[in-house]
């Protein structure tokens, strides 16, 4: 049985019998026919996947697997801003008419500072003190840079990782100011356990535990049937991940060095309306 599931069960039952609705608030996101996209929501939601036991992707419903790397390689490899640069059009409603979505993600990641040790973005500052520096506890990214808030076209939703090596183990804290628990909230997590189990490969570590760290985990208001009907389907066991052992250059992971052995799933019948 994937634990993934329990947590996403368990995380969705939550809200939906002890959340606090915004029905009565003023919502920034809105439907596609322009209606206000209501929540109801659980404050403080902690997770644990131990990536030693299993991959924590769903199995009652699929999570386009290689959609979601693409996008944290988008992020983290590519430091691109620009939906031209993505292979999905999950940002292109955030995007402008250059492909843009401003000062955010992967241009944060990019900004580049001078060390004693020399000039790093963010990424290539992880992976140095994970190298030289692993008992370090100031091994950590933050995309939510207030001086650009401005010009970033949506504040960035999963804005900071801490990593911590435990012996000849490599933990990370995601942390998330806000998850749309259906479309997104597996979508980060298998993402950002793949992310960890790249940056630990080329570390030379084995990778450990992610905790997922949300502020506001809600569902929509449109999604809650969507949502019942998913919690009614089998839970079955977690795939295995593959993984191109052979690569020790984070810059050199691609979609295909990643692969998932006997993933079953169920499939997802209804088309999940998004709000923007």
């Amino acid at each position: 049985m994937s634990r993934a599931d329990e947590i996403f069960i368990a995380n969705c039952k939550e809200i939906m019998q002890n959340g606090v609705w915004d029905t009565e608030a003023q919502v920034r996101p809105r439907w596609e026919d322009g209606a206000p996209a209501h929540t109801v929501k659980k404050f403080g939601i902690v997770n644990r996947y131990n990536l030693q036991e299993e991959f924590p992707i769903l199995t009652i419903r699929r999570t386009a697997f290689k959609s979601c790397i693409d996008e944290i390689l988008w992020i983290w490899q590519k430091k691109s801003n620009n939906v031209h640069d993505l292979n999905s059009h999950i940002w292109d409603s955030w995007a402008d008419e250059t492909g843009s979505i401003g000062k955010a993600y992967g241009y944060q990641l990019a900004k580049k500072s001078v060390y004693k040790e020399g000039e790093f973005d963010q990424v290539d500052r992880v992976l140095y003190d994970l190298k030289h520096n692993p008992a370090s506890r100031r091994i950590m990214t933050n995309l939510y840079n207030f001086e650009d808030l401005h010009e970033m076209h949506l504040y960035p939703c999963a804005y900071s990782m801490t990593f911590n090596v435990s012996g000849d183990t490599l933990n990370a804290i995601l942390n998330q100011r806000s998850n749309d628990m259906l479309t997104a909230n597996n979508w980060n997590v298998v993402q950002y356990a793949v992310l960890l189990i790249m940056i630990a490969q080329v570390s030379g570590l084995k990778a450990g535990e992610l905790v997922h760290v949300i502020a506001d985990a809600h569902l929509y208001d449109r999604h809650l049937p969507i949502v019942e009907e998913i919690l009614k389907n089998p839970v079955k066991p977690a795939p295995k991940l593959i993984v191109d052992e052979s690569i020790k250059n984070f810059y050199d992971f691609t979609v295909d060095s990643f692969r998932l052995e006997d993933y079953q799933f169920t499939p997802l019948a209804a088309k999940i309306p998004v709000a923007v």
